[in-house]
């Protein structure tokens, strides 16, 4: 779910699109009691909107898709702090005995938000660009033309092209803020500048008719005349020459000499100023918890003994005669799952598995979403540093919910994991949690594309385990595959807590996930800088994922016989994206009111 996590990053928990609800709407929403608390949270959003115009183009709303702020800028930080300050007292005026259950879990919602971004502006931003989370990979998606930026008019072309113009400033912007880095000793580690440079390159050293950003004019819908092509392609010819590839060859220049001579040889944050208050406030950002590194560091160690033994248990049944680390190396290599020669037969297996459990679906779920769904192959220019993710659908369901897969290299792709990987990033993953939270009427439109990513990723995570019950994990390769994902949704919370908060270097993290991991050396690399690059949040998703379990023995335990599954489910995720105290204080009510005396 890496592109709400980008957005999040750039823009400090901004939201995207807002709709004021009249006041007809709020007299025939039975789940409003006070107008004036409805009119603050549409007020909210709204703002939130004018501030983060990207955002919005990713929800649909193509207001503001001619702007992109500076998100870097003193200025632009200054706003965020009072937008976030002005919020916070005046939702702290309302008196909670005026606000319904759903009114008092969106005030609840609204402070949260106010008071952790309000925390996180404490710290300065001196990394904007890394190889996996920064704006440069957005914009770049954005602009082969087949994402959330509309090129369907004229229009749109020339939205683009001056959204292209606020870019270059964002991009010297970046570049000056590295250089305040340098000074004050907080920059990127070198093995991750090594990996942003080639991104760059791919820009800076291509000619213009092969170039990224110039993708839009060779794609011309059919019903452009010939005076807006001869337009549109001069006034994307200018951008792209004058401003956009000249300021990738200065970012790009720069950071393969100055910066990379800078870069630190250390991999985790404590060794920035402020590391260890960074590294707890954003713990406390990804898992929605305040538990500490070394809670974290003892959970995962725990998880990863307990998950070894289930590895083991596999590893006997398809009679592997080795250590369990000798049978990674086996499903790491074993030829029969890797059978493709096309990348096309990737994406059509996962087309395969989807409809081969969509039957199963409906004993588990009782409401599904409309949002239309779709699986893609990662775009070529960042598909090398790039992990499987989903990027939700538009609010009003016209652009569908996508499921990209990277497919580097076609030859050596590995099926192993392919069922687990579908249903955590697919359905009834994040497509069901998102596409329900976005279609709920029940629901503030401000906290409809809210993400928490202890809650969106322990929830895809959790529906991991659902695949025996939805006819898949035959195999038993792929059930280990499950565990291998699990495994390495556990020794995330090692690694990340051994990088940040204990001085583990980017070696000593490898090693460990190579020992415990099924996964490939390249990939685990890539993992590991990963999580160089955003510390904390890796530990999202087994913290969420072990609260909800612990959530759905507590409802079978008390339920008893009364327990049902799509029930359970569906208050799971009819209260949309919430902090994880949140969502236990919804489900034990909801216990509460259906155990029996």
């Amino acid at each position: 779910m890496k592109k709400l996590i980008i957005l999040l990053a750039l823009t400090t928990g901004l939201h995207t699109q807002a709709q004021l609800t009249t006041n007809a709407e709020v007299i025939t929403n039975p789940t409003i009691h006070n107008i004036g608390f409805i009119t603050l949270l549409a007020h909210y959003y709204d703002d939130g909107l004018k501030l983060n115009p990207l955002a919005a183009t990713f929800q649909g709303n193509n207001k503001y898709n001619d702007t992109l702020p500076n998100f870097l800028s003193d200025s632009y930080k200054k706003e965020l702090i009072n937008y976030y300050t002005k919020y916070l007292e005046k939702v702290e005026k309302f008196d909670n005995v005026q606000l319904s259950e759903s009114e008092l879990m969106s005030k609840a919602i609204l402070k949260w938000e106010c008071e952790v971004n309000l925390e996180g502006l404490a710290f300065e931003q001196y990394t904007p660009i890394d190889q996996m989370w920064s704006m440069n990979l957005m914009m770049g998606q954005l602009a082969g033309g087949t994402s959330a930026q509309p090129f369907k008019t004229p229009e749109d072309y020339v939205n683009w092209s001056k959204r292209l113009e606020d870019y270059e400033i964002w991009l010297h912007s970046a570049k000056s803020k590295m250089q305040e880095g340098i000074k004050v000793k907080n920059v990127l580690p070198k093995s991750l500048i090594k990996k942003v440079l080639p991104q760059l390159a791919s820009v800076a050293n291509t000619e213009l008719e092969d170039n990224l950003f110039y993708s839009p004019i060779k794609n011309f819908p059919a019903d452009f005349s010939d005076s807006d092509k001869l337009r549109l392609t001069k006034v994307y010819t200018e951008v792209i020459t004058n401003k956009i590839i000249p300021a990738y060859k200065e970012l790009h220049d720069f950071m393969a000499t100055e910066y990379l001579n800078a870069g630190r040889a250390s991999s985790g944050t404590q060794d920035i100023p402020d590391g260890d208050a960074y590294y707890a406030h954003q713990i406390k950002l990804y898992t929605t918890t305040n538990m500490t590194a070394a809670e974290i560091h003892e959970i995962g160690l725990k998880e990863v003994a307990r998950i070894s033994a289930e590895m083991e248990a596999v590893k006997k049944q398809v009679g592997f005669k080795g250590d369990l680390k000798a049978f990674f190396t086996e499903v790491r290599n074993k030829k029969e799952l890797m059978p493709f020669k096309d990348p096309q037969e990737v994406i059509d297996n996962f087309n395969a598995i989807h409809k081969r459990m969509m039957p199963k679906v409906n004993a588990l779920f009782s409401k599904q979403p409309k949002t239309p769904f779709e699986v893609r192959r990662t775009e070529v220019f960042r598909e090398a540093s790039a992990s499987a993710e989903y990027n939700p659908g538009s609010l009003d369901g016209t652009r569908p919910g996508i499921f990209y897969v990277p497919i580097p290299d076609v030859l050596s792709y590995n099926t192993y994991s392919d069922e687990d990987l579908f249903l955590h990033e697919a359905i009834p993953g994040h497509h069901f949690q998102i596409s329900l939270t976005q279609e709920n009427e029940n629901l503030p439109q401000f906290r409809k594309t809210l993400w928490y990513s202890a809650y969106g990723e322990g929830w895809a995570l959790y529906t991991e385990s659902l695949g025996k019950e939805l006819g898949l994990y035959t195999n038993p390769y792929q059930y280990f595959g499950m565990l291998g994902a699990e495994m390495h949704r556990a020794v995330r919370l090692v690694v990340d807590t051994g990088l940040h908060s204990k001085g583990w270097s980017r070696e000593k993290a490898i090693q460990y996930s190579l020992d415990n991991e099924a996964e490939s050396e390249a990939s685990i690399t890539a993992e590991i800088e990963r999580y160089m690059a955003n510390p904390g949040q890796a530990l999202s998703y087994k913290i969420g994922q072990l609260k909800i379990m612990e959530l759905r023995a507590k409802a079978e335990a008390n339920l008893g016989k009364d327990f049902d599954i799509k029930v359970f489910h569906e208050k799971v995720l009819e209260v949309g994206c919430v902090p994880l105290a949140l969502l236990e204080e919804k489900i034990m009510n909801w216990i509460s009111a259906n155990t029996k005396a």
